[in-house]
């Protein structure tokens, strides 16, 4: 790490950071670790969209191999894909990548530090660092990271140096313990994923039903729903099923099977989940809730 105490930068220790991975994520994390203070000093990117993201938000910075950009850092992104990742540090490892004394990061929500084990064990220094957010490639990812959470693992030596990297980002560090990674990325994919797939899904089913907006007609809908479920959790919970109304998802169950098909197994599985946290929270009573889930156990032809 150089020392940039005495050059005039708000940061007392710039930090060389090199990217093995200009995709999405990496780019806007890299971003902001530049707005930070740190320095981008090198890029692996293997595709032409890789390339051409170092090139429009690094401008001047190489693209070298990984080992090359690895040797050039003193913090490196390993910001691939998540399956892709534990091949990565395991190859890097072998082929005798310089990794001794450098702080190496991924920012996969799934892994913790065990997927970084072959660095670790030639004295890298290991962080997993998961910026709680979606990122679809625009140049306003980076702006998103301000407020976020990220969900950090690392040892209890580096989780001073995990803060302040997190901090520095203007974002919150919410440490997660190695053995609760794949369970906290569970709860958020399902969140945040199943969510698209739900309103895309919604969107489809209204412009069909000849609604010319849906988007338009579901945003407030949807927007009021997250807002009053993050707020007020199962109380927030509203609709047919946690009134009671079996008819009415009798009629739901009846017109889904009829023109969207692919959509009734999310639907009778959500609706049964939904049955269950209304019984247990007290909003719905044993008998209507018995009569929802007849309703729901029927299987689609």
């Amino acid at each position: 790490m150089t020392s940039d105490a005495t050059s005039g930068h708000r940061h007392p220790a710039q930090l060389r950071v090199g990217v093995v991975g200009a995709g999405r994520v990496g780019t806007a994390f890299a971003t902001a670790l530049s707005r930070a203070g740190h320095r981008v000093v090198a890029a692996s990117a293997v595709s032409l969209a890789s390339r051409q993201r170092v090139e429009r938000f690094f401008p001047g910075t190489p693209i070298r191999q990984p080992a090359d950009v690895i040797e050039a850092a003193d913090l490196v992104l390993l910001t691939v894909p998540d399956d892709a990742l534990g091949g990565l540090v395991s190859g890097l490892a072998a082929t005798g990548a310089p990794l001794a004394g450098r702080l190496i990061a991924h920012a996969s929500g799934r892994h913790g530090l065990a997927v970084l084990q072959p660095a670790t064990r030639l004295a890298a220094l290991p962080l997993a660092l998961h910026p709680v957010m979606t990122f679809t490639g625009r140049p306003d990812d980076v702006d998103r990271m301000a407020g976020i959470c990220f969900g950090v693992t690392a040892p209890e030596a580096l989780r001073p140096v995990a803060e302040v990297l997190v901090v520095e980002m203007g974002a919150e560090p919410v440490f997660i313990e190695e053995e609760y990674r794949g369970l906290y990325h569970a709860a958020l994919a399902g969140a945040a994923n199943h969510l698209v797939t739900q309103v895309v899904q919604a969107c489809d089913l209204l412009a069909e039903a000849g609604v010319p907006k849906p988007a338009r007609m579901l945003g407030p809908l949807v927007s009021a729903a997250l807002d009053n479920a993050l707020r007020l959790g199962d109380a927030a919970l509203t609709g047919p099923v946690a009134r009671g109304d079996a008819e009415t998802v009798a009629t739901h169950v009846s017109v889904l099977r009829d023109a969207a098909p692919e959509a009734l197994p999310s639907y009778l599985a959500l609706a049964r989940l939904t049955a269950s946290r209304a019984m247990a929270s007290g909003m719905l009573s044993p008998p209507d809730a018995q009569r929802l889930l007849d309703v729901l156990a029927e299987v689609p032809r």
